[in-house]
């Protein structure tokens, strides 16, 4: 790794560490720099603010990897779960959600709400993909589903403080019963 590479690593690191933590508006050159052990005028040469700081370090978040389309329907539910939910976590983190919610930085918010639409289309993508196998029940409304996952989230998290043991299963068997697919009769 190059130390370029390096410096704008841990930049990056700092930077959603903050905004996880404790929304976009901890996110400021001096935080950054203070967390990240980066001289600020190192920061300044790379990032002409704190939205391109914060636009850089979003980019940076994994996507998920693509689902095999022979996936048991099950598992596709399963995935859908697990990476909704990683979004979340993984990407802005609960500081950010709180601050989408109050409204508290119109400038994140749009940001933010345009990083969802994107990972949501890949979601929603493998949602359809799952209708078309006939995995999941034609009528399943993908957006309607992923809201309700991450809404079941964030109440897990407001109401415990963190996610509890069984969370994912006791999601799973709630959610499944509503877009499981009817059996095929067989030779069909």
């Amino acid at each position: 790794m190059t130390e370029r590479g390096s410096v704008e690593d841990r930049i990056g690191a700092s930077t959603l560490d903050l905004l996880r933590s404790r929304g976009p508006g901890s996110v400021t050159v001096e935080a950054v720099a203070a967390a990240s052990g980066v001289a600020k005028t190192t920061i300044y040469r790379r990032y002409s603010d704190r939205r391109q700081m914060l636009s850089d370090a979003l980019s940076r978040l994994p996507v998920a990897t693509p689902l095999d389309p022979r996936t048991a329907p099950q598992d596709l539910l399963r995935w859908l779960i697990e990476h909704a939910v990683q979004d979340v976590e993984d990407g802005v983190g609960l500081g950010g959600v709180a601050s989408m919610l109050t409204g508290a930085d119109p400038e994140f918010t749009a940001l933010f709400r345009q990083l969802l639409v994107d990972r949501r289309n890949r979601l929603t993508a493998a949602i359809e993909a799952g209708k078309a196998a006939g995995a999941l029940r034609a009528d399943t409304d993908g957006t309607t589903l992923l809201d309700a996952i991450v809404g079941a989230y964030l109440a897990e998290q407001a109401r415990t403080g963190g996610i509890t043991d069984g969370w994912e299963k006791r999601l799973f068997d709630l959610f499944w019963p509503a877009v499981a697919a009817e059996p095929r009769p067989a030779g069909r």
